[in-house]
């Protein structure tokens, strides 16, 4: 990141400032642009600073601002406000959520049960994981393929019943019947698994 403290803040009069910005908002001119990081970066950070903001969020938040310029510039109006006001109420704007945002962060209750990762699955669950896949894969093998077919795009891709009659050019009820005909094979080679 550019160090916001290297580059002299040039003066510019209110009136230039106010085209440049609506330069940058109409026609995303980036000489103009610019010149109003140039003029600006050095007085947001130390605006910030003043609010007491360490000196490497600072920049980070300046640099935030700046881009917030660019992708607002846009909405500029020079008969509301002049530039140098509407750039300080989005530099202040930033500053606000990123003080809420530190502070929703400090209030995390660390404990809650939601934030808490997933308990790791025993591993007599995952052999026993890895065996039911390995013998749903051997009875989906055994399936003629046609029935293989609708019952793949059923509970792989999650198609409904018209959806796969749609893709496979059949008629819904033969669809229906591979499926129902797959499902009854499945739970006579499987048992209760299905």
């Amino acid at each position: 990141m550019t160090d916001l403290t290297d580059r002299p803040a040039p003066t510019v009069d209110s009136q230039r400032l106010s085209d440049l910005l609506v330069q940058v908002g109409q026609a995303r001119d980036r000489a103009a642009f610019r010149t109003l990081f140039d003029h600006f970066a050095p007085r947001i950070r130390a605006f910030l600073i003043q609010r007491r903001v360490i000196p490497a969020m600072a920049d980070d938040l300046t640099q935030d601002v700046m881009l917030a310029i660019w992708r607002r510039a846009s909405s500029f109006d020079p008969s509301r406000a002049a530039a140098s006001t509407w750039i300080y109420t989005i530099a202040r704007n930033q500053h606000i959520d990123q003080y809420r945002k530190a502070q929703r962060a400090s209030r995390m209750d660390e404990t809650d049960p939601s934030l808490q990762p997933a308990p790791a699955p025993a591993a007599d669950d995952l052999c026993e994981q890895a065996e039911a896949a390995d013998s749903v894969g051997v009875a989906l093998e055994d399936l003629s393929a046609d029935q293989r077919q609708v019952v793949e795009l059923a509970f792989t891709e999650g198609l409904t019943h018209s959806e796969i009659a749609d893709r496979l050019e059949l008629p819904l009820g033969t669809v229906k019947s591979r499926i129902r005909l797959a499902l009854g094979k499945l739970k006579t080679t499987l048992g209760e698994m299905v």
